[in-house]
């Protein structure tokens, strides 16, 4: 109480941001329903509308101010770029009050005590973080869960989703999870996992805030005072009972916020971790590549000479993985097969977009087997040749020297398409540098450095296939115009 007391006194009042929320009669703020409940999510008795505790509570602060209130959809990692930038007046979607945070934007009283809570299987024989030091633990990025996970030596893994995680701790991917009380006690420690505990030790405590641009000293002032009302007439108190959320921990601390001073800079140790996320990059592209192209000149043999059974389910294969999204193949292959089959995340990420290419490198070869002249196949013929020498010695080679071009453009695309890998837990050049971006406070130096990776593993790549289609050319000069 007196944290929330002291959050809201400042300076004079001034006519700003605040006085044109009123004349516009709309408080926006930005929030991700990804959440879902108890924060916000879509309302399932009332259509087109919001329900959840932060839902409560912000039209609790819009009556107090005398607006209404609109939700911007926004992911929930782009929140205080997607504020800076103007998208909406505040964010207000489980916001954790850190130093990190207070760096970038305003922020509010607390309206909101949660702990960080660490699941573990029920066979494990860990009872606190520190017992679960070298081994792999998952969490949200962005949070300050994960700075804890990053602070100890443990070997973090991140997630984006809430559930995913918990699925990976009951199937032995991950050994703990470590997320906020509300989340834990809604996904992990719930009927479907029965295999999973939650440890009552809290491993940390912080406080949900709302976070304000810096230039809007006066819409951060109401929202104090909005927040420091609704705590004195038991508003506040209210809304999370209703939500099944008010406990102990909003009685004896509500209004502590967390203290995290630390900020880095590109230095050796942050260039060693993009340098170990593009290993990672290179990795699943090359295995993935090297699993395509088998598959592609099988689809394509079978969709050119096969009988009319090959043609179809060749050319099923082909439209299942080109006609759906690769992020959709992924999520499959990884939590279905996954519940079938233990796969690490790299070996789930190899076989996805080894699969997913195999299907554009098929269409390549079969355009290239096509392009040979049908003189080469009765040459062949009136030399003794079976089909399968025919094939093998005189078609396939050819094919691939005209698919060349081709498939270094398709490798360089696979490269780039591995970022998508981060949402099951792999750290690749995207991932690394998103968390980065989140430790030195912007994406410039983060996204440049990132950029300069990719560059340097395409390039190269690109001069080395450029060098070998002209080795394998049989006239190396240049069409005439």
């Amino acid at each position: 109480m007196v944290a929330l007391a002291c959050a809201c006194s400042g300076g004079a009042p001034s006519d700003g941001t605040l006085a044109a929320i009123k004349a516009k009669g709309v408080l926006t703020y930005g929030a991700d329903l990804q959440g879902g409940e108890p924060y916000l999510y879509p309302d399932p008795n009332k259509s087109g509308h919001l329900a959840g505790f932060e839902t409560e509570i912000m039209e609790a602060i819009g009556r107090r101010l005398g607006v209404r209130v609109e939700m911007v959809q926004t992911n929930w990692s782009n929140l205080v770029d997607s504020l800076n930038r103007g998208d909406f007046d505040i964010i207000f979607n489980g916001l954790e009050a850190t130093g990190k945070l207070e760096d970038r934007v305003l922020i509010s009283a607390p309206y909101f005590v949660y702990a960080e809570t660490l699941a573990v299987r029920r066979d494990s024989k860990a009872r606190y973080i520190f017992d679960l030091i070298g081994k792999p633990v998952g969490s949200l990025n962005q949070t300050y869960a994960w700075d804890i996970l990053n602070s100890i030596k443990v070997d973090p893994r991140p997630y984006e989703g809430n559930d995913e995680p918990y699925k990976d701790l009951e199937s032995g991917r991950i050994d703990g999870v470590l997320l906020d009380n509300i989340i834990a006690e809604r996904f992990g420690c719930v009927a479907e996992h029965p295999t999973i505990m939650c440890l009552k030790a809290d491993v940390e405590r912080g406080t949900y805030v709302a976070g304000i641009r810096k230039s809007d000293p006066d819409v951060k002032r109401a929202i104090d005072d909005a927040l420091v009302a609704m705590h004195k007439d038991g508003e506040l108190e209210a809304i999370l009972r209703k939500a099944n959320l008010w406990d102990h921990r909003q009685v004896d601390e509500l209004g502590t916020s967390v203290s995290d001073p630390t900020v880095r800079s590109f230095d050796w140790t942050m260039f060693m971790e993009f340098v170990d996320a593009a290993i990672v990059t290179l990795e699943i592209s090359v295995l993935g590549f090297l699993l395509a192209v088998p598959i592609g000149l099988l689809l394509a043999v079978l969709r050119v000479y096969g009988g009319l059974l090959s043609r179809i389910v060749s050319r099923g294969y082909i439209e299942l993985f080109r006609g759906t999204p690769v992020l959709l193949q992924l999520y499959v292959m990884y939590y279905t097969l996954g519940e079938v089959i233990r796969l690490s995340p790299i070996t789930v990420s190899v076989l996805t977009l080894g699969l997913n290419y195999g299907a554009y490198e098929a269409e390549v070869y079969r355009g290239a087997l096509l392009a040979i002249p049908r003189g080469q196949t009765e040459a062949s013929k009136a030399l003794g040749l079976g089909a399968w020498q025919t094939l093998r010695h005189v078609l396939l080679p050819q094919a691939l020297r005209i698919a060349l071009p081709p498939m270094t453009n398709d490798f360089v695309s696979l490269l780039k398409d591995s970022s998508i890998v981060s949402i099951i837990a792999v750290i690749e050049l995207t991932k690394r540098m998103t968390i980065a971006a989140v430790d030195l406070r912007g994406y410039l130096v983060a996204g440049i450095a990132c950029a300069l990776f990719y560059l340097m593993l395409s390039v190269p790549l690109s001069e080395l296939a450029r060098r070998l289609e002209r080795r394998l050319a049989r006239d190396q000069r240049p069409h005439a115009l």
